[in-house]
């Protein structure tokens, strides 16, 4: 099935949080992603989602048109179209692996994505429906900062090069 919509997300950089609390709080699942070579202006990947030997496959492309807002086209796909596009993997990027955490707070559907590459930060994405939406982070949550605006915090940036930056003291909006 083929979904093209807006996507629009709010991001945000996050200190690694308590991982028994991941576990007892939200559904936690891997995610394997490999950007392809794509035309310029665009990001297309291709995903292997799941856990235990049972994974969904997808392929996405977007399309930037502001800091939060994003054409997104995405397909599932079978194991064996992802095997044959990994075939257009760009070879200027690193496969990014995380776990993605998924939670309700206050009604609003959070993914927190840690990755292994860090033991300090992890990132929080939440999709909204207008730009303006507010959003309210959960109280234990210790944010560094909103990252929606910031290039190097895409996960296609990760599969670049990775932010080393000292993350410094915890904000609250």
């Amino acid at each position: 099935m083929r979904d093209i919509h807006f996507e629009i997300e709010r991001k945000y950089l996050i200190r690694m949080p308590d991982p028994a609390w991941l576990a007892a709080n939200a559904e936690g699942t891997e995610i394997t992603q490999t950007y392809l070579l794509a035309r310029p202006g665009t990001t297309e990947r291709v995903r292997k989602r799941g856990r235990d030997g049972n994974y969904a496959y997808t392929h996405t492309t977007k399309t930037r048109l502001s800091d939060l807002r994003r054409i997104e086209d995405e397909e599932e796909i079978s194991e064996d179209g992802y095997r044959c596009l990994l075939q257009r993997a760009d070879p200027a990027r690193n496969v990014i692996r995380k776990t993605r955490w998924c939670f309700v707070y206050e009604g609003q559907h959070f993914e927190l994505d840690v990755f292994p590459f860090w033991n300090d930060r992890a990132f929080l994405e939440i999709e909204i429906t207008d730009e303006s939406q507010p959003v309210r982070l959960p109280p234990w949550l210790r944010l560094v900062r909103e990252v929606s605006d910031d290039p190097h915090y895409t996960n296609a940036a990760l599969s670049l090069a990775i932010p080393k930056e000292d993350i410094g003291e915890e904000l609250r909006p």
